[in-house]
This record gives structure tokens, C-alpha cells and sequence, in this order.
């Protein structure tokens, strides 16, 4: 008894399983479609000064690479 609602169970899963999957690919957004528009956090003040923190420590270690490169063209 104990059996057949097992075997029972197990093909009632099977037939639901088969009956809830997708069949196709979910449909690709549009290229044209505007995203939505960013609602503001708490990090974007303290983001914003990291990222400009970043830009002046580039240009100061370019500064720091022209200068060695005249130090060794110079001969010192």
C-alpha cells in the first residue's frame, strides 16, 4: 500500500513538475527603452568624494612619473 502512494506521489510530482516550466526564453529589454532613473542614497556624497580622491591620486602619481623620467634623462 505503502508502495503505491509512494509510485503515486512521485508521478503526480513528475506531471506537475512538467506542467510549470517555461517554454521560452524570457523576452530581451528594448534597446531604446529609457532606464529608470537612480533614486539618491546616503553613500553618494562620501562616494563622490572617493572617486574624486581617486582622479587627484592618478594625476599626482603622473606628475610623480614625469618627474623621475626627467630626474633619469637628466642623468641624476
Amino acid at each position: 500500500m505503502v508502495r503505491q502512494w509512494s509510485v503515486a506521489t512521485f508521478v503526480a510530482c513528475l506531471g506537475i513538475g512538467a506542467c510549470s516550466g517555461r517554454s521560452e526564453a524570457p523576452p530581451a529589454p528594448a534597446a531604446d527603452a529609457a532606464p529608470e532613473a537612480r533614486t539618491p542614497t546616503v553613500f553618494d556624497d562620501p562616494l563622490k568624494a572617493l572617486d574624486k580622491a581617486k582622479a587627484v591620486q592618478a594625476t599626482l602619481d603622473q606628475a610623480d612619473a614625469d618627474r623621475r623620467k626627467a630626474l633619469d634623462d637628466a642623468g641624476g
